[in-house]
């Protein structure tokens, strides 16, 4: 593609000192897909020279996880080494930050038996939880990004060529990270003021519960006491903004453990492992899915809820505009760091804490009190469309619309 390199410097650019807000001094670690090279380079440059005394780089490789579906003994799938997340866990306390570069082809483990993927996703999770718990809760800054990549662009784009869908991807990209502004950090920064903007007057309200009403949806979210909207950029303990996911258009919050209730039609097919979900529903009772329908993948669906005792409970409500950038370029990317930015969506399984006030000191048992779900889960999926409202309601009853086909109906 014409001026990549020039491209992956503004994207490094953005990762570092945007994503991760890269402190001089600071150390990084990524992992990242093979596929994603060029761009991991970049960011590694871009991290030393902003300073960095160290980035630990750890690869993967989609065709030796394909070998291993493929060949491997079926009673394996356990078999994970305890060694590499016990060191994201230690980097991270040691004050690291933390960035996944993904770019796996969506249709990786599609040949594969959905029982056996969720088998070794599970024992995978087991082992990262302690880590990703603290990261997430504000033990450092942590970004995951996902760059064009040859077959993941052919999935998106299956009459071109790999070289033109390629070609073709990358040009849409540019306009979703805001690359293609002559200065993207300030472009950024203006973006994540009016997100903040967003998140604040959320908060301020302290909504009972949130409404989604439309086609196919009526589902009441209860929210907990004390709840605290979050979107674009977060904050670690010890006080350094970043931004965890590049490109983000969402304000989130966690909903109450128990206080779910109704049914949610999925607005895109959901892309899990390699299985793709399409045209599923839920219903809630009590928090808990107590039903659910899927026209394709509904095995694929089946082994995400009952994943651990909690995989069934939400934990996490995120609103989005439908004339976002993403949903605006009228593609499904079957990758949920672009489609969840596309719709509001909910999350089955673990909540952030940092979206509760004092969660990240509760015990876990304070935590249940409180409405906060724990699980080795966190699966996205969109439910918002144009035809899809949500409104706010109030301790007193009152309702305050909050988006409204498919736009903000709010201002800020």
């Amino acid at each position: 593609m014409k001026n990549l390199d020039q491209l992956l410097e503004k994207y490094a650019e953005v990762i570092v000192k945007v994503g991760l807000n890269l402190q001089p001094g600071q150390r990084l670690m990524i992992s990242a897909e093979m596929n994603t090279a060029p761009l991991v380079r970049a960011v590694t440059a871009k991290a030393y020279q902003n300073g960095a005394p160290l980035v630990n780089v750890h690869w993967s490789d989609e065709e030796i996880t394909k070998i291993r579906f493929a060949n491997a003994p079926r009673d394996s799938f356990e078999e994970v080494t305890p060694w590499y997340f016990e060191g994201i866990l230690q980097d991270a306390k040691r004050g690291d930050a933390y960035l996944s570069v993904t770019g796996t082809d969506p249709d990786l483990l599609k040949p594969f038996d959905p029982e056996i993927v969720g088998t070794a996703m599970k024992a995978r999770a087991k082992l990262f939880k302690p880590a990703v718990n603290y990261i997430t809760n504000g033990g450092s800054q942590w970004t995951v990004v996902c760059p064009p990549t040859p077959k993941w662009a052919a999935k998106i784009f299956p009459d071109l060529s790999e070289e033109e869908a390629v070609d073709k991807l990358w040009g849409v990209f540019n306009k979703l990270c805001r690359l293609d502004n002559d200065d993207p950090v300030a472009a950024w920064q203006s973006h994540l003021d009016g997100l903040y903007k967003r998140h604040k007057f959320l908060t301020e309200q302290q909504f009972e519960s949130l409404h989604f009403h439309g086609t196919g949806t009526n589902l009441k979210v209860g929210m907990p006491k004390n709840h605290i909207w979050k979107g674009g950029s977060s904050k670690t303990s010890a006080g350094v903004n970043f931004t965890a996911n590049i490109p983000t258009e969402e304000v989130f919050c966690m909903p109450h453990k128990y206080r779910v209730n109704g049914t949610v039609a999925a607005s895109k097919p959901l892309n899990h492992n390699g299985s793709l979900i399409e045209n599923f529903s839920l219903t809630f009772k009590d928090g808990k899915v107590v039903d659910f329908q899927a026209q394709k993948g509904g095995d694929a669906l089946k082994t995400i809820l009952d994943a651990d005792e909690n995989a069934r409970y939400l934990g996490e409500v995120a609103l989005v505009p439908h004339f976002s950038p993403i949903s605006q370029s009228g593609l499904i990317y079957y990758n949920t760091l672009y489609d969840e930015n596309a719709a509001c969506h909910i999350a089955l399984g673990s909540a952030y804490r940092e979206n509760i006030q004092g969660g990240v000191e509760m015990t876990d048992e304070e935590a249940d009190a409180a409405g906060v779900n724990e699980s080795i889960m966190h699966v996205d999926f969109m439910i918002g469309s144009d035809k899809v409202d949500v409104d706010g309601i109030k301790p007193d009853g009152s309702v305050i619309p909050l988006i409204k086909a498919g736009r903000w109906a709010f201002d800020v």
